[in-house]
């Protein structure tokens, strides 16, 4: 006969079970195995391009800007992985805009990027004043509590990933979104084209320096991100001379984190870490008790996660859960988006990563 554990061993009687019942309580060894596993725990998956092309042109057919109700009035579609979103911190989504529509100025408590998947000089999100050009493969953060709209003044439909923190505050905080609308469709152009990038990296205004600078009705103890456009073609000179000078890391190849500007030290939000990555060889294999989801910006490969193995290409989205050995095979050069919740991990000094034991 099977041996039972000693917690089943336990009985209370009808009497106890109701006066625990009737206050709302449960004893410890009742409810320990279960906690950790209210979230749905993510799995290895990979969402491909042309499905993913399929769909958002199916939606952009259908559905316009316009028709959709108050407070949805931007035309995404997300990958599902947990429950409503790829992962149970990091939400994803691809959205679109076609020409001649704008996707209407609001604000939320969420922090959020984008990062562009086929833009172009016409095509503008404007965060906190200033508009900033969408051009391939560029990161633009809008950023907790900034107003910020997207319009697409050219005649081309233009598509980029929304990347924000949603199910952390949604889901695993149990917190409120704040959200509200901006009342004009487009918010006031204020600002000079490269007015935020001036002062940052630059020169900093003193009176910048002594605000706490957390907008809205919130507080904390981390740096607060402001907007800024990433452009890509620095970017990606960034990583070329690095990989002509310097050694690749084992499991990321040549790799830049995107750092907050105000400080200049990643993580780029309190919340969300982002890199690039650039690979030239196979990685080695390792694992880290972080999520982490991956946009292929060019090139082909393989990833194993696991025992799986995941073929990807072009503008191809995969998720590697926590605790999952993994490593990538690059098929040539290949680029890769990494965004990963790494910051909340290490602000509670609980972050690990190793490699397999042979």
């Amino acid at each position: 006969m099977a041996q039972q554990e000693p917690e089943e061993l336990l009985e209370m009687s009808s009497n106890t079970r109701d006066i625990l019942e009737e206050h709302d309580l449960r004893p410890l060894w009742e409810v320990e195995d279960e906690m950790g596993t209210v979230l749905d725990d993510p799995e290895a998956d990979i969402w491909k391009w042309d499905d993913i092309k399929e769909s958002i042109d199916a939606i952009e057919r259908d559905v316009p800007i316009a028709d959709l109700p108050p407070g949805f009035q931007r035309r995404v579609a997300v990958p599902i992985n947990t429950a409503n979103a790829i992962s149970n911190t990091i939400y994803v989504g691809i959205q679109t805009v076609s020409p001649g529509e704008t996707a209407p100025s609001h604000r939320h408590g969420a922090n959020a990027l984008r990062f562009t998947i086929d833009g172009h000089e016409d095509m503008k999100t404007v965060v906190a004043g200033e508009e900033f050009p969408m051009k391939d493969n560029d990161l633009i953060t809008t950023p907790q509590w900034e107003w910020h709209d997207h319009v697409n003044e050219s005649d081309e439909t233009a598509a980029w990933l929304d990347v924000l923190d949603l199910p952390l505050v949604l889901d695993s905080l149990n917190a409120k979104n704040t959200f509200e609308y901006h009342e004009l469709e487009r918010q006031p152009v204020t600002k000079s084209q490269g007015y935020w990038a001036s002062q940052y990296g630059r020169g900093r205004a003193e009176e910048d320096l002594k605000e706490d600078g957390i907008p809205g009705p919130f507080e904390g103890n981390q740096e607060p991100t402001p907007p800024y456009r990433f452009q890509w073609a620095e970017m990606v000179e960034s990583l070329h001379q690095r990989a002509d000078n310097n050694d690749p890391n084992p499991n990321d190849g040549y790799s830049l984190s995107y750092v907050n500007p105000a400080s200049g030290e990643p993580p780029l939000f309190p919340t969300m870490s982002f890199r690039a990555q650039l690979m030239q060889e196979d990685t080695d294999p390792h694992f880290h008790n972080m999520t982490e989801v991956f946009f292929v910006i060019d090139g082909e490969g393989i990833t194993h996660i696991g025992d799986e193995a995941f073929e990807w290409s072009q503008w191809d989205i995969f998720i590697v859960p926590p605790d999952e050995i993994h490593h990538h095979e690059p098929h040539g050069e290949a680029t890769l988006l990494a965004m990963t919740d790494r910051p909340v991990f290490e602000a509670f000094n609980l972050y690990a990563e190793a490699e397999p034991s042979s």
